[in-house]
């Protein structure tokens, strides 16, 4: 059982531009259908964003889902005062260090511990802001052979990455919202 890295996020409008080409409904439709696709076949690692810690519990319980042996919650210590409250509900976090007064680096503390796992065998990337794209850019450096899919009709910075690099095609698939095909085709069906 190999796991899968999920980083997405809803944007917000006060940062930066992420949040004009954003869906958040898409967002949303595909971090269900990722969990649906591939939470019997695979773990999911992800960072505690606050917009999908609760998704994902939600969908776990939907599921009856034993979680603490399909997903994996890293969370900066940094945040720990506004944890969303579903953390408390997980029993499988793993704490990173923080470093008082900064918060990029608690984050890239996290990111790195996170994404230098040896099980990681994809990434997923759904709507998100900066920390998509320089999650990406860790991903890459940590599993360079690794399954990389950047969801383009969420929009947000996956889109950007998918265009930047070479992701993104044709219009059919910056349009495409069939989410669990394009998790069963890259993700299940392959492993």
């Amino acid at each position: 059982m190999g796991a899968i890295f999920l980083s997405a996020s809803v944007p917000l409008i006060d940062r930066g531009i992420y949040h004009e080409t954003a869906n958040p409904f898409l967002i949303q439709c595909a971090v269900r259908e990722l969990v649906i696709a591939v939470i019997r076949k695979h773990k999911i690692v992800w960072g505690g964003h606050p917009a999908i810690t609760p998704m994902i519990w939600n969908i776990c319980e939907d599921l009856g889902q034993n979680y603490s042996e399909s997903v994996f919650l890293y969370q900066s210590n940094y945040f720990k005062d506004r944890f969303p409250e579903e953390t408390a509900l997980f029993n499988n976090v793993t704490f990173t260090p923080s470093i008082p007064e900064s918060k990029d680096a608690s984050l890239q503390i996290m990111r790195e511990i996170m994404l230098s796992r040896d099980d990681l065998i994809a990434a997923v990337f759904i709507g998100g802001m900066d920390g998509v794209e320089i999650e990406y850019e860790l991903f890459k450096k940590f599993n360079p052979r690794a399954t990389v899919i950047p969801l383009m009709a969420p929009g947000g910075a996956a889109l950007n990455l998918a265009k930047k690099y070479g992701y993104a095609t044709d219009e059919d698939c910056i349009n495409d919202i069939d989410f669990a095909s394009i998790f069963y085709n890259q993700l299940v069906s392959p492993y």
